[in-house]
């Protein structure tokens, strides 16, 4: 018995580094686009950067940790909000550090406050709405992958180059031979084979860097306040609560997908606790001068590629998570993976997310034309808006931190048509 629980945690740990290589490049982007966007010096971006992926596990431990006041209880894995990069980048740069990091302290108390009432919107998110939500997530992340896959820079000379798209490719196959040969355990960890496989053959042809790993401090503890006290700017506060409910209403299309693949109910209570883990995990943030964290929607995509539905393996991404915070060279190690292999990987997972969507999708009566409207529409606005944001150009900075996001175009767009053609009642099935 004892032997056997051994191999089912071992399996557990394995499924959980998979889930943890998924995104951990997303998770490092955010504190990179930032720290470059604010002239951080080296030794404040290598914090930054360890910190970050500390909080990332200890935000989803708290996700994990189903209590009666916080935790959702489902297999997701937090990460920084892309969505908060320019604003945090303004904030910054105009009102300084402290200001940046007071605005979020109070954005996450905001959603701590708010997620009691903020979950009521369940009866406007039925299979209609969120399976489009889920389509559009997943499509909108696909062009990342694509960039990957070339290189990473769509500028770059080497964009596009023979051995970026080898190694991309490679990776591609080698998870979709996993998933037609594979079976059982081998089979659910396909992308961290594909991931692996596609890093080993880089380094053959010499396009693994390790210069990250060199440049890491061997340990270092998180510290509170680390760039200053918080300073607290009336409208940086309204802004950075503008984009938490940006980030509450991806979460909420995240929680719905997870909980259609794993069998689980979503209804307000816990929905409720979902949002109170993020307001508090977005304090935290503040506290120890990281950034506001949100469900990492490419998650949901490797959650069912792999079939497996339980939290265990997440656990254990948690404390891999917190573990590398606090060793920064070990924690360099994942970002040795090249762009093109993590784009092969990123492309299967994103895909995964879109087919979700339609798979929710079909539970919609497809005969009604105004369905197909609501649909059409949404998903138009979501991919457009999303892949030209300039469109909105003339219009306030505000507002088009709305509108650039397809995420959110599409959810508002799928809410309000809904509510039109269907009505209230309809929501409440």
């Amino acid at each position: 018995m004892e032997k056997m629980e051994t191999q089912q945690n071992s399996k557990a740990a394995v499924l959980g580094l998979q889930h943890l290589l998924a995104m951990y490049a997303g998770a490092v982007t955010v504190p990179l686009l930032i720290g470059a966007g604010l002239n951080f010096s080296q030794q404040e971006m290598t914090y930054l950067i360890a910190i970050d992926i500390f909080m990332c596990g200890v935000a989803t431990l708290l996700q994990l940790t189903v209590n009666r006041f916080f935790g959702i209880g489902l297999p997701v894995v937090l990460g920084c909000a892309i969505q908060a990069v320019s604003p945090l980048i303004l904030i910054g740069s105009q009102k300084g550090v402290g200001a940046m990091y007071g605005a979020i302290i109070v954005a996450g108390l905001f959603v701590v406050l708010i997620a009691g009432a903020f979950s009521q919107v369940k009866k406007l998110f039925p299979p209609l709405v969120t399976g489009t939500v889920i389509t559009v997530i997943g499509l909108t992340l696909i062009p990342v992958a694509i960039t990957k896959m070339g290189g990473g820079d769509a500028s770059a000379a080497s964009f596009g180059d023979g051995k970026n798209l080898l190694l991309a490719f490679v990776t591609i196959g080698l998870i979709v031979i996993i998933q037609v040969f594979g079976k059982g355990f081998i089979r659910s960890i396909a992308v961290l084979i594909g991931l692996l496989g596609g890093t080993l053959l880089a380094a053959i042809m010499g396009m693994v860097d390790t210069a990250a790993v060199s440049a890491a401090p061997i340990f270092h503890l998180p510290q509170p306040f680390y760039f200053g006290k918080p300073t607290f700017d009336i409208w940086s506060i309204l802004l950075m609560i503008i984009i938490s409910i940006v980030s509450m209403v991806e979460s909420t299309g995240v929680y719905f997908a997870l909980g259609d693949i794993t069998g689980k109910n979503i209804g307000k209570e816990e929905l409720k606790k979902g949002y109170r883990a993020e307001g508090l995990a977005v304090i935290l943030g503040g506290i120890f001068n990281t950034f506001p964290y949100t469900g990492f929607s490419q998650n949901v995509g490797l959650v069912q590629l792999s079939g497996i539905k339980t939290r265990k393996p997440i656990y254990f991404s948690g404390a891999f998570l917190v573990i590398l915070g606090l060793f920064p060279k070990i924690g360099a190690w994942a970002q040795v993976i090249p762009e093109p292999v993590l784009g092969g990987g990123m492309l299967v997972m994103f895909g995964m997310v879109a087919v979700q969507g339609m798979r929710m999708l079909s539970k919609v009566n497809f005969a009604s034309d105004k369905n197909l409207l609501i649909i059409a529409i949404s998903i138009g606005f979501g991919l457009g808006f999303n892949i030209y944001p300039q469109i909105f150009g003339q219009m306030p900075a505000t507002l088009q931190m709305f509108t650039g996001n397809g995420i959110v175009m599409s959810s508002l767009t799928a809410i309000v048509l809904n509510l039109l053609f269907n009505g209230v009642k309809n929501t409440e099935e």
